[in-house]
């Protein structure tokens, strides 16, 4: 056995009375645990609401999106979609207008966001298992419906099952400056509401899904669409797709991932992150301190050890080793044991749902937690460089003791 790694055990495992090294030793020790297990719990619950965010957003979003880089609309025709259909990866390709418009229902009102679909629109994304009331389809028996959110429907009080009061929609007319009645300057159509979601609350209280031949007569866009959305084939890499398409559109158009799409909502979420991180390294720091207290007084306490063993041939080097290793015995100790505890709550929590969200309007029940691999190997690594910090003057110290003064 490595002579420095015997002796550091034998200085921390000792059978004789404790004393206020070994008990300093063990408070850094648990010091260190617990702030490694609090750091694990921490990082993991990040992970599960950049988790969450993600799987909300993937049932509203598709996989790519071109909108333009001026104005909130763009001109298309058949030839122009075609070669978009046609770039290598892309299955399907939905054609989107959406604009703000007024919704009625009854006497109450509201600004929504309407978003007129092509047919294919629910083979991009889950909302279909989001429906909460009613039926997605938007066009069924040649009649035309609504999606709407569940926000919207709360606030008018829209009852999907009642055939005898559409929906409302009103937006002005181009060029309708001054006229005698004000509903004259707007454009109005009715639909049926015909099923409800409930994806997120950013959503569920704003958004209409319609057929785009609704969205065209209402807003009045004829062959201008305001984004595509592109759902790719499953072997292809997205981003690949998207570089091609980028190619293909060229400097007009923006083209953007699902990542992409919200990278500010994300961007944040990792900043956020990463200050935690930064936070709780530094309050694993704090409690290592007591490492250097308990090696500092083991210093002293072992001075004649230290000489005798300087004195027996053994150089200063090993010696460094001896409180460096006992040192890392006391932190890896506490942070083994953190991060066993750490693993062991998140495992709990993404079981059991054992701390709720505590609202009954939340997306899921219990705070959502994600353990990552990177999230223990980073843990490990702020622990080693926590150990050196602390360990090294100590260890230092010890080497540069004076046999003479000592024995």
């Amino acid at each position: 056995m490595n002579v420095a790694l015997f002796i550091a055990r034998r200085y921390f495992f000792t059978k004789k009375k404790r004393n206020i090294i070994n008990i300093i030793s063990i408070i850094a020790m648990i010091g260190v645990g617990v702030g490694t297990m609090a750091l694990i719990v921490v990082l993991s619950v990040f992970n599960g609401l950049e988790d969450l965010i993600r799987s909300l957003y993937g049932k509203f979003d598709p996989e790519i999106k071109i909108t333009p880089v001026q104005g909130k609309s763009f001109e298309t025709d058949a030839q122009f979609l075609e070669r978009i259909r046609k770039t290598p990866g892309v299955a399907l390709l939905t054609e989107v207008i959406e604009d703000n418009a007024l919704l009625r229902y009854n006497d109450r009102q509201m600004v929504v966001k309407i978003k007129g679909v092509t047919n294919n629109f629910f083979q991009q994304n889950q909302i279909d298992s989001a429906i909460v009331d009613g039926d997605h389809h938007l066009v069924r028996d040649g009649k035309q419906f609504a999606l709407i959110g569940r926000g919207v429907q709360y606030q008018l009080s829209i009852r999907p099952e009642n055939p005898f009061t559409p929906l409302q929609f009103l937006y002005p007319k181009a060029g309708k400056k001054t006229v005698i009645n004000p509903e004259n300057a707007f454009r109005q159509l009715g639909i049926q509401a015909g099923g409800v979601f409930a994806i997120e609350r950013q959503y569920d209280d704003q958004y209409v899904f319609v057929p785009i031949t609704f969205a065209e007569e209402l807003l009045g866009y004829e062959n201008k669409r305001t984004s595509l959305e592109i759902k790719t084939r499953e072997v292809e890499d997205i981003d690949h797709v998207k570089t091609e398409l980028q190619k293909l559109l060229g400097k007009n158009f923006n083209v953007q991932n699902s990542e992409e799409q919200h990278v500010s909502l994300l961007r944040a979420v990792k900043v956020e992150k990463l200050f935690v991180f930064v936070t709780f390294t530094f309050v694993l720091l704090i409690a290592s301190i007591n490492i250097f207290f308990s090696l500092s007084m083991l210093v002293l306490d072992k001075q004649k050890d230290i000489a005798i063993l300087a004195s027996l041939g053994t150089d200063a080097s090993t010696i460094r080793r001896i409180f460096l290793t006992e040192g890392a015995i006391v932190a890896f100790s506490g942070a083994f044991v953190g991060l066993v505890l750490g693993g062991a709550l998140c495992w709990a929590q993404q079981t059991f749902g054992l701390v709720s969200m505590g609202m009954s309007t939340s997306v899921v029940e219990a705070y959502p937690v994600l353990m990552r691999p990177t999230d223990f190997l980073l843990t490990a690594v702020a622990i080693v460089c926590i150990t050196l910090i602390v360990s090294i003057r100590p260890a230092r110290k010890a080497a540069a003791l004076s046999i003479r003064e000592n024995l």
